[in-house]
């Protein structure tokens, strides 16, 4: 039997050395350079990737390579010289392995970013040393504040075309971290670079004499991610159930899934959601083999004492700590989808691997992302790349975990029912609201099996 004290120091550290972190500022700020640059000077290109961007930046009449070229690969960026798409990427160094999201700048993909930065633990912002702190930065400090991004760091970029100035980094530092801290964010660090000349990102910069703190790429392999999962309240989402009906197993069912937090043990009395069922964990296998304990993020299958009905989008969990289920959700999302969201819009919720219909019963409130979060009160709709608060009514109850505690059990995604469309994404709770509460409007319910 295999118990959590038995995990071996390698499974510590590789579970402890990687880090997932985004991209984020304004056109022409130098996103796809900086990354360019990253991957470059930390030797993570291979010779035929730099052969390419080569070939391609002389064809543009560039004598240096243009290093934004290892992100932006659709066609349409490399002619429009912008990032449209995320661009996910991968590198690791001899100190941790890293999945990079490089997100948009423009407004109009502000849903772009936030799929980026939806799982990153550390947001690094760039600015333009000669424009300094603009309104898509503080759009995308106050993004990293709704998603609840742990780290932030600004970079400081084109300090070359300010001579470096000591002043000129130091003034754009402490409008940012004001501003950034009074959203709520928890941890500012602040770096000026050159990405086209490589100041402060991996190497430290001769021509910045004065600033004594990490490089980009020393500051993202020390700082201190990895969010426990193991020291959250347990939930286990049921994927799938097992009945190989064996002859060696002929009674065998067990319930496949990955755990999102906690840790689950043999002898555990659970309660199983949303049906209120509650019963024992007489077993774990973890890889086909039998263990006492297993925590998240693995991929195991529990079986219980008692033959409950239990199906794809159950949610298993301790009985001490099971979350409250509800059919009233009150959330803040953001709007991926060109058609809009209005009071009344019938629509799939996706929770976890649970689906099911849900009418949007209010529009509470639109954030204004320019200034800060505040509220612009009762939109008639919510359209693309809008930000603002839903209330929804589920047709079965939901137990949803507030986003400001789980950001896996407490988000959602809204899908159009009539061809699968992803509509919007939202973080369940009321975080971001104003105080005075939203009244949830009477909704026409004209489509049959809707009425709940």
């Amino acid at each position: 039997m295999t118990t959590i004290s038995d995990v071996t120091s390698a499974e510590q550290i590789a579970a402890t050395s990687q880090l997932r972190f985004a991209t984020a500022g304004s056109v022409d700020d130098g996103k796809s350079t900086l990354v360019g640059r990253l991957l470059h000077d930390s030797k993570s290109v291979l010779t035929d990737q730099l052969e390419a961007v080569e070939h391609a930046s002389r064809r543009r009449g560039q004598e240096a390579p243009d290093l934004a070229l290892l992100t932006d690969g659709l066609r349409a960026e490399r002619e429009q010289g912008i990032t449209i798409d995320v661009a996910y990427r991968y590198f690791a160094t001899p100190r941790r392995r890293f999945i990079l999201a490089d997100t948009p700048g423009h407004v109009q993909y502000t849903r772009n970013m936030v799929t980026g930065a939806s799982t990153a633990e550390l947001a690094v912002v760039l600015v333009d040393a000669r424009n300094g702190v603009v309104e898509q930065t503080r759009r995308h400090a106050a993004v990293a504040a709704l998603l609840r991004v742990p780290h932030v760091v600004l970079a400081v970029n084109k300090m070359d075309l300010v001579e470096y100035a000591e002043p000129v980094f130091a003034a754009i530092a402490e409008e940012f971290t004001a501003y950034a801290a009074s959203l709520g964010v928890p941890d500012i660090t602040t770096i000026p670079i050159s990405a086209l000349a490589g100041d402060n990102v991996v190497t430290p910069s001769a021509n910045m004499d004065w600033y004594g703190g990490p490089t980009v790429l020393e500051h993202l392999e020390t700082v201190q991610v990895g969010t426990d999962l193991t020291d959250a309240p347990a939930r286990f989402p049921v994927q799938y159930v097992i009945r190989p009906q064996t002859t060696e197993h002929p009674d065998y069912r067990g319930y496949a899934g990955r755990i999102a937090s906690g840790i689950l043990r043999v002898g555990d009395e659970v309660t199983v959601l949303p049906s209120g069922a509650t019963s024992t964990i007489t077993g774990i296998d973890a890889l086909g083999e039998p263990v006492d304990v297993a925590w998240a993020p693995q991929s195991v299958t529990v079986l219980l004492a008692d033959d409950l009905d239990i199906s794809r989008g159950d949610l298993i969990a301790p009985t001490a700590s099971a979350p409250a289920t509800t059919q009233d959700v009150e959330a803040t999302v953001c709007h991926l989808h060109e058609r809009p969201l209005k009071v009344g819009s019938r629509v799939l919720l996706k929770h976890a691997t649970r689906t099911v219909k849900a009418v949007v019963k209010a529009l509470p409130y639109r954030i204004n992302l320019t200034a800060g979060l505040a509220h612009e009160s009762g939109p008639a709709q919510l359209d693309v790349n809008d930000i603002g608060a839903v209330v929804l009514r589920t047709a079965e109850p939901l137990p949803l975990d507030a986003y400001a505690d789980s950001r896996l059990t407490g988000s959602f995604l809204l899908i159009d029912p009539a061809d699968g469309t992803t509509l919007t994404a939202g973080m369940a709770g009321e975080a971001f609201a104003e105080p005075a509460a939203a009244g949830a409007s009477a909704v026409e319910k004209e489509q049959e099996g809707w009425d709940f």
